[in-house]
């Protein structure tokens, strides 16, 4: 049994890094981060940041280097993918920004991931363990022990849980499992070069081409040196072992806008995500073990908040230790500051979905119209999502 550091942190993707980083800089107490895999890293595709997550990478120190690597898009555009037609846009230019004090950016994941890991490697109180399968964590006077897949021990004053959807520290507050959806992403990014020849991309936005249960998101990544494209489907049978395959998905896209059509020419098959979430639950923390990420709050990424959801779990984590005389108490001013939050963005992005991917036309016709109707300046709609620290810094003020 060796005791490793004041915290330890279950996770080393985005979340957990970003933790690490926000304990240090608010306690300046040891951490050590604990992965599975054998070197740190990421792997997928493009990641979209709204500024909510600016916000929090700003507070971490390392927003200057993630606007080296990233794209800062002009508008999100809605377009049916039949016939191209823009249902809906949003202007994310200097009013935006003002509305929310920082930027809408677009990157690639493993660029967010390698700027995360190299701000922690500045920090000798920051230590890094690899393939480590935690199983189980136990707690005893105030000291928490953690268990590898080899019956290894290690020990900390407490365990900050970040191990993403499959977490094995959430099984200590709840005994749920990850919901399929029934709908497959297939991601992958592809040299700009390869379709700067088509002068129909709009370089400048960040497309969403939508229609009944399936949907294709399009946006340039790193440097504008990538082209980032997802494609997402309802599968139509989801006990079939190869269920939401190439084949299926050729099939759901048939009768697609030629655009549409060109862009599946370019999409890696030989890797599918299959997406899943779980139900909202109402404690993360149990005395000195929390849980943050997706292994809190994993969600749908219709929304494109889950990174962004871990990334403000960070940011007030790091601040309740500061300002909180023990982790117990620290760790439940956390939940009670991010449980309601974390659920209504859960729920949120299980409803976009819907409503992206209806199928009955009446529903399409109502939503549509709606669309139609809203503004590219009409930023109050998003409020709810990208004005969060807007009004977590204002009620501080308020309280001092």
């Amino acid at each position: 049994m060796t005791n490793v550091s004041d915290i330890i942190v279950i996770g080393g993707g985005i979340g957990g890094l970003a933790t690490a980083l926000s304990i240090y800089k608010n306690t300046g107490k040891t951490i050590s981060v604990f992965e599975q895999a054998p070197e740190f890293g990421e792997v997928g595709a493009g990641i979209q940041l709204a500024p909510n997550a600016l916000e929090a990478l700003d507070y971490l120190g390392v927003k200057d280097e993630i606007l080296k690597v990233a794209v800062q898009p002009k508008r999100l555009v809605l377009k049916d993918v039949y016939t191209a037609k823009e249902v809906a846009t949003l202007d994310l230019g200097e009013d935006f920004q003002k509305e929310f004090g920082q930027p809408y950016v677009v990157l690639h994941r493993s660029d967010l991931h390698r700027v995360l890991f190299e701000a922690c490697q500045k920090h000798e109180a920051i230590k890094f363990f690899n393939n480590q399968h935690i199983e189980k964590t136990e707690q005893k006077d105030g000291v928490v022990t953690i268990t590898n897949q080899d019956g290894e021990q290690y020990t900390a004053e407490a365990v900050v849980g970040a191990d993403g959807l499959k977490s094995k520290i959430r099984k200590n507050f709840v005994d749920d499992e990850p919901i399929n959806s029934n709908y497959v992403a297939y991601r992958g990014t592809i040299p700009i070069k390869e379709v700067s020849a088509d002068a129909n991309l709009n370089m400048d936005d960040v497309i969403m081409w939508i229609g009944p249960n399936l949907h294709m998101v399009q946006y340039p990544v790193r440097r504008g040196e990538l082209y980032n494209q997802v494609v997402v489907f309802k599968t139509y049978d989801a006990t079939k072992e190869d269920w939401g395959n190439p084949e299926e998905m050729a099939k759901r896209f048939e009768g697609a806008h030629p655009m549409v059509e060109n862009a599946l020419t370019y999409i890696n098959r030989q890797f599918r995500w299959p997406m899943f979430d779980r139900l909202p639950i109402d404690n993360w923390t149990e005395g000195n073990v929390t849980l943050i990420g997706d292994a809190a709050h994993p969600m749908l990424q219709y929304l494109a908040q889950g990174a962004v959801q871990a990334l403000e779990d960070s940011y007030i984590l790091g601040e309740q230790l500061k300002a909180n005389d023990s982790y117990e108490e620290a760790f439940k001013k956390y939940q009670e500051i991010r449980i309601p939050r974390a659920t209504m963005v859960q729920t949120s992005a299980r409803n976009w979905g819907e409503i992206i991917h209806a199928e009955d036309k009446v529903i399409m016709m109502l939503r549509d119209a709606i669309f139609e109707k809203h503004q590219p300046k009409d930023f109050h709609r998003v409020d709810f999502l990208y004005g969060i620290f807007n009004k977590y810094k204002a009620e501080k003020l308020i309280k001092a």
